[in-house]
């Protein structure tokens, strides 16, 4: 069984210099963590196509409330994707809030 390492006490380390600030591709908050959105979903032909990074509840909300469908055929580009209407409300809450985590909120279909 592999043996577990454990980090310093001071991690992770504050040098500004080599921790990298990471924000997010719609909501341009500065976060811990982000994951790979597919502009053009892959199941609509994205595979190979332009990527942003996006922190995790706006990632969840976009694909709350915008369908792969409309993904792809509006929403294809970052400044379309702030643009869009229906996200509106949602951004202009969530650029004031520090939160790094929401509950998937994704519908039954």
């Amino acid at each position: 069984m592999p043996r577990r390492r454990s980090l310093p006490a001071t991690w992770p380390p504050s040098n500004s210099s080599v921790a990298a600030e990471i924000r997010c591709g719609l909501c341009e908050r500065e976060v811990q963590s982000t994951s790979r959105h597919h502009l053009v979903p892959r199941e609509e032909g994205g595979h190979h196509g332009p990527v942003v990074d996006l922190c995790q509840p706006c990632h969840s909300s976009v694909h709350r409330f915008l369908s792969n469908r409309d993904l792809a055929r509006r929403y294809a580009s970052v400044e379309a994707l702030r643009a869009a209407e229906e996200l509106q409300t949602y951004l202009r809450w969530i650029r004031k809030q520090r939160v790094e985590r929401i509950s998937n909120r994704r519908g039954r279909r």
